[in-house]
């Protein structure tokens, strides 16, 4: 009841008076500082006028055990006897006696180390770490011993990653150094988080996106991931995915695991790697954490997998011994560079000092090492007894193997970094200032500055960040002569001619392949897009590469061009012979009355239709494509006129036969003549025009085909082209009306019928050569336009003048003026 009213009277009480309440309750007790719980004994004692402490794995595991907290917790019972860490201590302890002999490196001072077994557990990792600052005194002691310096001068450790960002969290605020030899998580190189840390190992930074460009060399782009689910895999791994997404590299699954997961957490592994399709995975593992996976990969047959492997295990020449079944035959991945340091593999396997320690952590070790026992015990096998003067002849274990030379010399290397910020320190030349007060952030900052070569030659420095200069190796296990490189992919590569499209709903590395279209090309491998060829250009079949399109006009070698140029030929020959022959008999009735120079004329103009056609042929240039519509265009009026004249002179020969008729004084030769130039002048008035206006000239034609260029005559003006073609229809429509109008004239050759059927095929050609023309593609344009004015010269040739031929040559009998004029028949008009 009394404490209760206290209380009352406490919260009844303002701020000022319950600080005054609570200074007078401080200085009324006794001012000491005591430590909580129990003393931590190091397993390692070696004093020195300076100390140094070292944490040291020399077991990986602890049984559990379930707290009731009914009771004070039982220590923890370390298991796993583990050598590689046993062998990290023999190198702490070389590095120490070699500076200790030294005079040219702290002459006078000597450096002393307490070393404890963390046995692989975090929490256990910062209680020893905090021993080693504090002391291990249980007893009361003046409250000003709480500011006491600390200790040790320096902390060498951790091994693993997860113990160092806890013990630098815990220390750092204290500035005393922690320099681990083999913690590589990047996350340690946050000042602003673990300001007294320090590394003689590189940053896994470097190694996670070194890892991630190896696996992009050789192609691999589907993987799987597996981690130890503690600092040093967590980060290390996301480093590496980051670093992979960049590359273009996707992960099928990402999977961790810790020594102490349950066996179905392993099991679940198993099954997903299984059910996997990527036949490469990366690790970022521990090589405890392996040994386990190791294990029950052996029991599933888990081989024909491409491993890849940090530093962490890529190196250690007994995680290759212990892979019995070949689960590891190939792998790669990085490592620190191999290194040597004189004299440490002496020390190292001379273990008699160690059995002098007379702790039971080396009794264990002892036992272990040489596979005896000091006592024996009645429910064990019965096993040779120990002596305590083994020696390691013969022996070939864990702790023989000096294949993890390189993290030794991280060890010596921190070592000595330490050592070389005391020498400076304290002013050592021949002796040293043993008066200063050290100081652990003054320490620190000279750690950080330290720069010096080892004996081995080796340059020794850090960055800002605490982190030595990444150098790494190249590992790869090759148990035979047989390195072929395996395949692992979510999706083959894409070739060239094919652009990657993305599976829907899955990584950006599965993928299928789709062809390129017509037009578009891709010259690389896994193209994301297909490029459009320029616009001269085409694809090619394989759609690799873009070639220049094919030039398509209608040429003189091809059988096309062949033919037409045969006909157009064969057309002025047949010409040049009607020619010859109406020559040759000219004076006879048949030709004089069908107006013999009208005729000839005729056959002049028929003669450069025909080879008019010739200019349509060949590769269009500027001055062909003027000439071949203009020459056109001109030929044929000129051969409509005379064959209109040819109509209007058997007209007026009718009308002059009448009585009184005086009309063919008004249509003589002369007018004729005149009709036949003015008829003609006009078109070539319209051809000056268009040439002037907007003449044809050579362009390309890339409308008609995807992949050739059509090589064609453009109109220029479509007006001026309509109108040579329109002024020629006229022509005809007229010559075709006048000579249907004298086709029934009495004569016993009436030229007019001859007129009307040549003028028939000369329109009926022409008006369905309109509609083949616009819709016929490229050279076959021409071809129609060729074939048109070949077949109606030659419907006029024939149809005019064949008969008059077959007259003259065959039936010469007809070829009299009294034939030609001896049976008329009366007719009305």
């Amino acid at each position: 009841m009394a404490e209760m009213d206290f209380l009352h009277r406490v919260d009844g009480l303002n701020l000022k008076d319950k600080l005054l309440l609570v200074a007078s309750f401080s200085h009324a007790e006794d001012p000491k500082c005591r430590q909580s719980g129990d003393a931590e004994n190091p397993q390692l004692v070696k004093e020195g006028d300076i100390m140094l402490g070292g944490l040291f794995s020399f077991h990986t595991n602890w049984k559990e055990r379930p707290d009731s907290y009914m009771q004070k917790p039982q220590p923890l019972q370390c298991t796993s006897l583990n050598f590689r860490e046993f062998q990290l201590a023999q190198a702490l302890l070389f590095t120490i006696k070699e500076i200790n002999n030294s005079s040219d490196l702290l002459p006078g001072i000597s450096l002393g180390y307490k070393i404890y077994d963390t046995c692989g557990s975090i929490a256990r990792s910062v209680r020893v770490a905090l021993a080693l600052v504090n002391g291990n005194e249980n007893v009361a002691s003046p409250s000003n011993a709480c500011l006491r310096p600390a200790h040790v001068q320096a902390i060498m450790g951790e091994t693993s990653s997860s113990p160092s960002t806890a013990i630098a969290t815990s220390i750092g605020p204290f500035h005393i150094p922690l320099i681990s030899h083999f913690s590589t998580c990047a996350c340690l190189s946050d000042k602003s988080k673990y300001p007294s840390f320090l590394r003689t190992i590189p940053s896994d930074y470097y190694q996670s996106r070194a890892l991630a460009h190896l696996v992009k060399h050789f192609g691999w782009t589907w993987v799987g991931a597996v981690r130890s689910n503690e600092d040093y895999g967590n980060n290390g791994m996301a480093i590496f995915t980051e670093t992979a997404v960049q590359l273009g590299i996707c992960l099928e699954y990402s999977v961790s695991f810790f020594r102490t997961d349950p066996s179905d957490k392993i099991q679940n592994i198993i099954d997903i790697i299984k059910a996997s399709t990527s036949t490469v995975i990366v690790t970022f593992l521990s090589h405890m954490d392996l040994d386990i996976l190791l294990h029950e990969f052996s029991n599933h047959n888990l081989t024909g997998y491409q491993w890849v492997g940090t530093e962490a295990w890529i190196f250690d020449s007994q995680t290759a011994a212990g892979d019995k079944n070949h689960i590891l035959d190939g792998a790669i991945g990085l490592s620190i560079p191999k290194a040597h340091v004189s004299g440490l593999k002496e020390f190292m396997l001379d273990v008699k000092p160690l059995n002098s320690t007379n702790n039971n952590l080396f009794t264990e070790f002892w036992e272990a090492l040489f596979s005896c026992k000091f006592t024996q015990s009645q429910s064990e096998e019965i096993q040779r007894k120990c002596t305590g003067h083994e020696d390691l002849t013969g022996v070939e274990n864990s702790f023989t193997d000096m294949s993890l030379m390189p993290i030794f010399n991280n060890v010596y290397k921190g070592v000595y970094a330490v050592a070389h910020a005391l020498h400076n320190i304290l002013s050592c030349n021949k002796t040293c200032d043993s008066n200063v007060q050290l100081d652990p952030f003054m320490i620190l900052q000279h750690i950080q500055k330290a720069n010096f070569k080892t004996k081995e030659g080796e340059e020794v420095y850090f960055n800002k960040n605490g982190d030595p200069s990444a150098k790494y190796e190249i590992i790869n296990w090759q148990p035979g002569e047989n390195g072929q490189v395996p395949v692992s992919v979510c999706s083959e590569k894409c070739p060239p001619g094919t652009r990657k499209v993305l599976q829907k709903g899955k990584p950006v590395c599965c993928y299928d392949c789709v062809r390129c279209a017509e037009g578009e090309m891709s010259n690389n491998t896994d193209s994301i897009t297909c490029v459009r060829c320029p616009l001269e250009s085409w694809s090619n079949e394989r759609r690799d590469a873009c070639v220049t399109k094919e030039a398509e006009f209608l040429s003189y070698e091809e059988i096309m061009g062949i033919l037409l140029t045969t006909a157009s030929l064969f057309g002025t020959c047949l010409t040049a012979a009607v020619a010859f022959i109406f020559f040759r008999y000219r004076k006879t009735p048949l030709v004089r009355a069908n107006n013999s120079e009208l005729s000839f004329l005729l056959l002049f103009s028929l003669t450069l239709c025909f080879l008019c056609s010739l200019t349509f042929i060949g590769r269009p240039s500027e001055w062909s494509c003027m000439l071949r519509h203009t020459a056109f265009g001109i030929t044929f009026v000129l051969c409509i006129s005379c064959v209109l004249g040819k109509t209007i002179v058997v007209l007026m020969a009718f009308k002059a036969t009448l009585p009184g008729s005086n009309v063919m004084k008004l249509f003589g030769p002369t007018q004729q003549r005149l009709s036949v130039l003015g008829f003609t002048l006009i078109q070539v008035i319209i051809c000056i025009l268009w040439l002037t206006i907007s003449p044809p000239f050579p362009s390309k034609n890339f409308r008609e085909f995807k992949d050739k260029i059509i090589l064609e005559c453009a109109l220029g003006s479509a007006v001026g082209f309509w109108s040579v073609l329109g002024y020629i229809g006229l022509l005809a429509m007229l010559c075709f009306v006048f000579a249907f109008l004298a086709r029934k004239l009495p004569d016993n050759f009436n030229e007019a019928k001859f007129i009307t059927f040549s003028m028939l095929i000369f329109c009926a050609v022409w008006i369905t050569f309109i509609p083949a023309y616009v819709s016929s593609p490229g050279k076959f344009s021409v071809a129609v336009e060729i074939f048109a004015i070949l077949a109606s010269s030659f419907g006029l040739l024939i149809c005019i003048f064949v008969p008059k031929c077959y007259i003259m040559l065959l039936k010469p009998e007809r070829n009299t003026k009294k034939n030609m004029m001896g049976k008329a028949t009366s007719k009305s008009f």
